[in-house]
């Protein structure tokens, strides 16, 4: 009897258990992080703290040191904050903080992007916080703003502009 060789894209060792992301397992790596967002509620703004996962893009400049919303990130694996289809919440998170919209399929992207970038688990130990992040909220993420475009907003362009000169 031969065995098949492992995916080389997918070097779990641990049985998925997550029935929309058969292609992850428990032990796939990513970064969660808990951010300073604002929601404006009868014209006033009210600070709140989200959970959301962290793909390896973002990861990479918020280790560079760009300004951001998240006071932490912590190295976690899938199985850590998933159980069946459900957010899990990790040991040291604050209890008031909340999380984001669709965490789990935010969660399951956030594992795949790890894995086609595995560089990164190097970066941040597993199961550690990490808070040398360069934390700013001098631009708010308002999680419920809506965009409203104006006749105002419009660029005016040169009249020569499209034309052939």
């Amino acid at each position: 009897m031969t065995t098949a060789a492992p995916s080389p894209a997918r070097p779990s060792t641990v049985p998925s258990t997550f029935p929309n992301a058969a292609d992850l397992a428990a032990d796939n790596y990513l970064f969660v992080g808990v951010a300073t967002c604002f929601v404006k509620e009868d014209g006033e703004v009210r600070e709140i703290s989200v959970i959301e996962p962290i793909p390896s893009s973002t990861s990479e400049t918020l280790l560079a040191g760009v300004p951001t919303s998240y006071r932490v990130i912590y190295a976690t694996t899938l199985g850590e904050v998933i159980e069946g289809d459900q957010p899990k919440r990790l040991p040291g998170l604050p209890e008031e903080a909340q999380f984001c919209h669709d965490f789990t399929f935010r969660a399951s992207s956030a594992a795949r992007t790890f894995l086609r970038n595995p560089a990164y688990r190097d970066r941040v130990a597993l199961g550690q916080p990490y808070d040398r992040l360069n934390y700013s909220t001098e631009r708010k993420r308002v999680l419920n703003a809506e965009h409203v475009v104006r006749a105002e907003d419009n660029v005016k362009q040169h009249s020569h502009t499209h034309q052939v000169l």
